[in-house]
């Protein structure tokens, strides 16, 4: 007697529902937590001293104004119209007293508009190479008697910076189109919680780790679900990436402790700790750790879990198997980034490294100073958490995907051929 069945070349039996419930749940209680950690976090916007290489004559922040070079000369140095509102040709100097270079710059904003100023640099390396019509920003400083006086302060790059930022914007937008202009207002939202959250908090002196945790979190958020829309796929990318963060932190953490790195090798930090003392310089060391570590766990794990997603679609028959090939499209990604983690860290220190290389040092004094062995203790940091992401963003993804059973066998007629 003839009998027939069917075969499915299908892959494994979707999970549970409940995988997909325990992951949202999840979610839904670390954004609880992020927003308990803003409300007890939050910076009370206490008013802080200015640190004195910023405040002006009276002890408030330093106002700049725009100007534009008109004439670059070599005169004698100490002119007494050096700094001083000119409506007139400047004064000069006392002969023999040096050679300067005198830059007269045209004000063009604040209220001496249309007046100008003397500008004098000494000759020799570190001083502004000005020509006319070179746009520059001069602060402007008032005495206790009322008597105006501007300096230079830096080229004008608002415009040139402006340009660069339209172009970037332009062209991810053409290319990845509205998810392109997601990913930008992703960026916004991330600089709104730096400026607005973590940067005033960790200036009241809340601790380092929790407001770098809780910014971050927030950061990813609205990063990865504005990017990437909401799904299960993006939210095993963010769960991995949450999880990856917390393991940043404590291998930041323990690196710190384990090299006694204390930050001060930097200027900034140097700067940090000589005016805001009240601010933990390692706290500041951990935070900057974690908040670097973010761009790169975000793009394996975005990657990561679509890997997996258009793998189980594609019709993988078991979900070891879907694992399997997910990790081989990781490990190439791994070995890439990692490649990139370390050169942008090593191209940062690459001015102190050929400091280095001239003062005849040792490779091993050389990796061991404290302004390399951050960078070291960074990248390490950074790539074991970058590795370690990918088992775990596949492994949830391969948990939520549910595999595409493909195409039906033939059927099974019982019969010999002839």
């Amino acid at each position: 007697m003839a009998h027939s069945h069917q075969h499915a070349h299908g892959g494994p039996a979707p999970l549970s529902p409940l995988a997909a419930r325990v992951v949202v749940a999840t979610l839904a209680l670390i954004g609880l937590a992020v927003v308990a950690g803003a409300v007890l976090l939050w910076p009370s916007n206490a008013k802080v001293d200015i640190p004195l290489p910023f405040q002006n004559a009276e002890g408030g922040s330093v106002t700049t104004e725009g100007g534009q070079v008109m004439s670059t000369t070599l005169g004698d140095c100490g002119s007494p119209s050096t700094g001083q509102v000119l409506t007139a040709a400047p004064r000069p100097a006392l002969a023999g007293s040096g050679t300067c270079v005198q830059t007269l710059v045209a004000i063009d904003s604040g209220p001496n508009t249309g007046a100008r100023t003397l500008l004098e640099f000494s000759r020799g390396p570190g001083q502004p190479n000005l020509v006319a019509g070179d746009q520059i920003r001069i602060f402007r400083q008032v005495s206790p008697q009322g008597v105006t006086s501007y300096g230079f302060y830096d080229y004008e790059r608002a415009w040139p910076l402006t340009l660069l930022a339209i172009a970037f914007a332009v062209v991810t937008v053409l290319v990845a189109r509205w998810r392109g202009l997601r990913a930008l207002l992703g960026i916004v939202v991330a600089f709104i919680v730096l400026v607005i959250f973590m940067l005033p908090a960790l200036r009241d002196g809340a601790p380092a780790m929790p407001v770098a945790l809780v910014g971050s979190a927030a950061i990813l958020f609205a990063v990865i679900y504005l990017a990437h829309g909401v799904s299960l796929r993006t939210s095993a990318a963010l769960l991995g990436t949450l999880t990856s963060m917390l393991l940043a932190a404590g291998l930041s953490w323990a690196a710190i402790e384990l090299t006694r790195l204390t930050g001060l090798s930097q200027d900034q930090n140097t700067e940090v700790a000589a005016y805001l003392g009240h601010i933990s310089i390692t706290g500041l060391l951990l935070a900057g750790f974690i908040v670097g570590s973010l761009g790169v766990l975000n793009d394996v794990t975005i990657t990561q879990a679509s890997a997996v997603f258009e793998l189980a679609h594609a019709g993988q028959t078991t979900r070891r198997r879907l694992f399997s090939r997910s990790m081989r499209v990781g490990s190439d990604h791994i070995a890439s980034t990692v490649y990139t983690l370390v050169f942008a860290y090593a191209g940062s220190a690459l001015p102190l490294l050929l400091l280095f290389s001239v003062a005849n040092r040792s490779l091993t004094d050389v990796l061991t100073t404290e302004s390399v062995a951050i960078e070291i203790a960074r990248s390490a940091v950074g790539g074991i958490a970058l590795a370690l992401s990918v088992p775990l963003t596949t492994a949830l993804a391969v948990v939520l995907a549910t595999p595409n059973p493909g195409p039906a066998a033939p059927a099974n007629t019982g019969r010999s051929p002839t």
